[in-house]
């Protein structure tokens, strides 16, 4: 297992207290920051050594054409990938002449601390140079989000060894030289690796550059997309006696300088001022214009209120999305990580998307996929549920798009493309690609649970509703009502991507009754606006017929559901006869072999039974989880929250906590071997989903908050807090009893386990926790069982 060894389990902190060389490129996505407009690394300030350099803009792309073997129709023809933009992180410090560089010299002590409650990555060094000349350097950075355009850090450098002559660079840098994958024990793997991203050799073309006093700005262009981008910085020096300043740019680098002389312990100081913007259209006065204005507003926040305006966010945040669970130091530390990173990828992306990697590393090209929908949105929706309006309104935003993917297809209505960022398909894999329709499904159900868990008839109306009209009328096209009166859905890919384009994916069929069934209802909310969209009524009666008639395979004879029609027909996978490292499945074995057997990637079934939980009686939940759980090799890391979540509904609660710890822990342990290309948003995601709307029970149905409540022995309390509504609960569980709180907003009411509960602010309503019977757990493939190192 491939785990960083030196990470302290703190409950509100990330604390590397040493520097492995060879765990840089997992550390940098693990220190990154970011706003969901503006990601950054983190990569050591001096800029080397590095595993991965990497700063991004959401939506900031290259087009890349797309090869074939052999074209085909509706092939897309352009893939879309994310740029590493100018880097404005790097402040270089020479100290007699010689380059602070941690490989030389003498590296006496170094510490980064993640903090998850001041949103700061803070870094202190004790360095000796070749020369014996000791120095502490300490800095601190922060990616705003208060000011959406802004990014700061503060840099000091003390004399331990006086006197001493010391020179700060302060830069930006376009075009960094990108490294080779780095070896590893899975190296082998890499080269072929659908997760990796395209390498682009210096897309930043060059169009201004300036510097003037201790400001620096660079402006580039890309070539294909034709988008424009602008950097700038700013700097404050400060140091007891006289500063040297100096400044020089050329097309791809800005250099602000400061030399001072320090005795023992004097120190010289940075805070170092950055602002970000590009656009499709604004001409490069404008940019210009726009990140000069960015700065102006940084530098009369000015530093401290720069921090305390970070810190004020959090604070407000937290309050409505903390979870605290007692009994697991290392889940409990790792959940406030997963938190904090999910809200990073999406709090001010603003009408962009949420990619799988959030803005912490070039994997998977910077692509959004529907892990945002159904993971990430579900996190939103009831901690930051403004964030899920904007993700939902650029998905309505790349409406057009959506609708000639699917006339292209010869479809009505929306297809919503497998990966992207601009709202285009720009996957090569055919199978996902085009036969994925769940996605247009999935964005369907981000829809409907949003307007459940915010009553937002505005959205509905403005947003939400012609998403749910264009993804009914997708389906209703795309299926056929057989001869027996079924209404299927032929030829499809669903989650699980080992069994590609069949018959009547169960998961798919009922994400698409749900959609079919509530954009009929929408429309008759919203008579006016369905009008306005060309619904009839004979139309959206339609759409009742086909959600009513919906198939949904059964086999009578092993008395499970079918995870699409005719898979248990199927041999199964030689699980035994496969070797531990010829995991994940894709990397060493054909589609073609997958395709026909029985292995399961990722939760297909389960997660249906998940997100649609009503469709299923509780004898069927148990005997599906314990068919499919023999069959999921977890290949994905989307799988094991799901898994979580119905282990604990079929009796299985140990289980369900080892799953728990792997959704958690992805990162952390890099479960994976590849958090190097950044962090997995949608499973750090699932950690939330799987202690809170599994241990917690949680589901936003039509009208009411349900809570089926229930711990493991691992966990001797758990607390979470929800916002629902306008309102702000808090729930506190135990093995004997929940207690609810209505922590702001109007008197409302839950339902514990069928109970109607009143809640006020005045009181905690408490309620006994009904026991439930535990099964004996099923077996997972030869293995595959849940994954969890521990870090001590």
């Amino acid at each position: 297992m491939f785990v960083h060894p030196t990470f302290s389990v703190e409950p509100w902190s990330i604390v590397e207290t040493g520097l492995d060389l060879d765990l840089l490129p997992q550390t940098e996505s693990v220190f990154a920051l970011s706003n969901g407009h503006i990601g950054m690394r983190g990569n050591l300030d001096e800029g080397e050594p590095h595993g991965i350099p990497g700063t991004y803009l959401n939506s900031f792309y290259e087009l890349r054409p797309l090869p074939y073997a052999e074209a085909g129709f509706g092939y897309p023809e352009s893939g879309q990938s994310i740029v590493n933009v100018t880097n404005g992180k790097l402040i270089r410090l020479l100290v007699d002449d010689e380059p602070f560089d941690v490989r030389y010299g003498e590296l006496l002590s170094h510490q980064r601390v993640l903090d998850l409650r001041a949103g700061v990555l803070r870094r202190e060094v004790e360095w000796r140079s070749p020369a014996g000349r000791r120095v502490r350097v300490a800095s601190t950075r922060l990616v705003s989000l208060v000011q959406r355009a802004v990014a700061a850090v503060r840099f000091e450098v003390v004399a331990l060894d006086g006197p001493v002559e010391v020179v700060v660079q302060s830069e930006l840098v376009a075009n960094e030289a990108m490294p080779a994958a780095a070896a590893s024990e899975h190296a082998g793997d890499r080269a072929d690796d659908p997760r990796e991203a395209a390498v682009l050799e210096t897309p930043l073309v060059g169009e201004e550059s300036l510097t003037q006093g201790t400001f620096g700005l660079l402006i580039h262009r890309l070539e294909r997309s034709g988008f424009r981008l602008a950097a700038a910085m700013d700097n404050a020096f400060d140091a007891p006696g006289a500063i040297d300043v100096g400044a020089e740019a050329s097309t791809d680098v800005a250099r602000v300088s400061a030399l001072s002389r320090l005795e023992g312990g004097d120190r010289l100081s940075l805070v170092k001022y950055l602002a970000y913007g590009w656009s499709a259209e604004r001409s490069r006065p404008a940019l210009h214009d726009q990140v000069d204005g960015a700065l102006q507003a940084a530098r009369h926040t000015g530093w401290d209120g720069l921090v305390a305006g970070q810190r004020q966010f959090l604070d407000d945040f937290w309050a409505g999305a903390d979870v605290v669970i007692d009994g697991d130091p290392e889940v409990q530390q790792a959940v406030r990580f997963s938190i904090f990173h999910v809200l990073q990828s999406g709090a001010r992306a603003e009408g962009r998307p949420i990619p799988a990697k959030g803005l912490t590393g070039p994997g998977y090209d910077g692509h959004a996929f529907w892990d945002s929908e159904i993971y990430v949105l579900g996190l939103l929706s009831l901690t930051r549920p403004d964030a899920v309006a904007d993700v939902l309104r650029w998905r309505h935003a790349t409406l057009p798009a959506a609708r000639a993917r699917a006339r292209q297809l010869g479809l009505a209505g929306a297809a919503f493309p497998w990966r992207t960022i601009n709202g285009a398909e720009c996957s090569a894999y055919w199978p996902a690609g085009t036969a994925a329709f769940h996605i247009t499904a999935d964005v369907a159900y981000a829809v409907v649970r949003y307007l459940r868990a915010t009553g937002d008839r505005a959205f509905e109306a403005d947003v939400g509703l012609e998403l749910l009209v264009e993804s009914a009328r997708l389906w209703r096209s795309l299926g056929h009502h057989h001869v027996d009166g079924s209404f299927r859905i032929d030829g499809v890919t669903g989650p699980d991507e080992y069994s590609a384009v069949a018959d009547n994916n169960l998961y798919t069929n009922l994400m698409a009754q749900l959609n079919l069934e509530e954009a009929a209802e929408a429309c008759g909310r919203h008579p006016e606006e369905a009008a306005r969209l060309g619904v009839t009524d004979e139309e959206s009666g339609g759409w009742r017929d086909a959600a009513r008639d919906m198939y949904v395979p059964y086999d009578e004879r092993l008395g499970v559901h079918l995870q699409s029609a005719g898979f248990t027909d199927h041999q199964r996978w030689d699980f035994e006869g496969t070797d531990p490292d010829d995991y994940p499945l894709l990397l060493h074995f054909p589609y073609f072999d997958l395709y026909r057997k029985q292995v399961v990637k990722q939760a297909d079934l389960v997660l249906a039974m998940h997100l649609r939980g009503e469709a299923f009686d509780d004898d069927d939940k148990a005997r599906n989880f314990d068919y499919y759980e023999e069959l999921t090799v977890r290949d994905s890391s989307l799988s094991a929250c799901s898994q979580a979540v119905l282990a604990l509904e079929t009796g299985h609660p140990g289980l369900a906590y080892q799953y728990i710890g792997e959704a958690a822990l992805i990162d952390l342990e890099n479960l994976e071997h590849n958090t190097r290309d950044g962090l997995h948003i949608a499973s750090l995601a699932g950690a939330w989903i799987a202690l809170v709307e599994g241990l917690g029970g949680v589901r936003v149905e039509r009208s009411r908050l349900a809570l089926r409540p229930y711990l493991p022995d691992a966990v001797d309390r758990l607390r979470f807090h929800l916002l629902y509504r306008g309102r702000r609960l808090r729930v506190t569980l135990t093995h004997d009893h929940a207690a609810y709180l209505l922590a702001a907003g109007e008197p409302l009411s839950v339902w514990h386990h069928g109970e109607e509960v009143p809640l006020t602010s005045e009181r905690e309503a408490r309620r006994p926790v009904p026991p439930r019977p535990r099964r004996t757990p099923p077996s997972q493939p030869a293995g595959r069982s849940p994954r969890r190192a521990g870090r001590h």
